[in-house]
């Protein structure tokens, strides 16, 4: 199984996994991400999840499936998930499919972390 091209880190109760490929199409690497996503919210639950899109030109709808399993990892616990950097093609995919009223959309991280009421301190 190929490898997703993802960074998973946190802030505080805030999961931040980063893209770090342009394109994420591949249902090999997005079945891999989706896994580690996983794995790592069971390992340390967030209240917070946000989705770093930086560089990010292309996405399956497969992208959007995986950010939908996430939701479902915070929601029960009055958490959310937030999307930042995401290219306005993208943006048109979220308005179309109607889940731009689900998720948060912020410009960038900086600006998703200064909203997000996960951060301690």
């Amino acid at each position: 199984m190929k490898k997703a091209k993802i960074e998973i880190g946190s802030e505080g109760r805030v999961a931040i996994v980063s893209f770090t490929s342009s394109c994420l199409s591949d249902v090999e690497e997005i079945t891999d991400a989706s896994a580690r996503i996983r794995q790592y919210v069971q390992a340390n639950p967030p209240h917070e999840i946000i989705f770093d899109f930086s560089g990010v030109k292309f996405f399956s709808s497969q992208v959007l499936g995986l950010l939908l399993e996430a939701r479902g990892y915070v929601k029960p616990h009055g958490g959310q998930v937030a999307v930042c950097a995401l290219d306005s093609q993208l943006q048109r995919v979220f308005r179309i499919t109607n889940l731009d009223r689900i998720f948060t959309f912020y410009p960038d991280r900086q600006a998703a972390l200064a909203a997000s009421p996960a951060l301690d301190g």
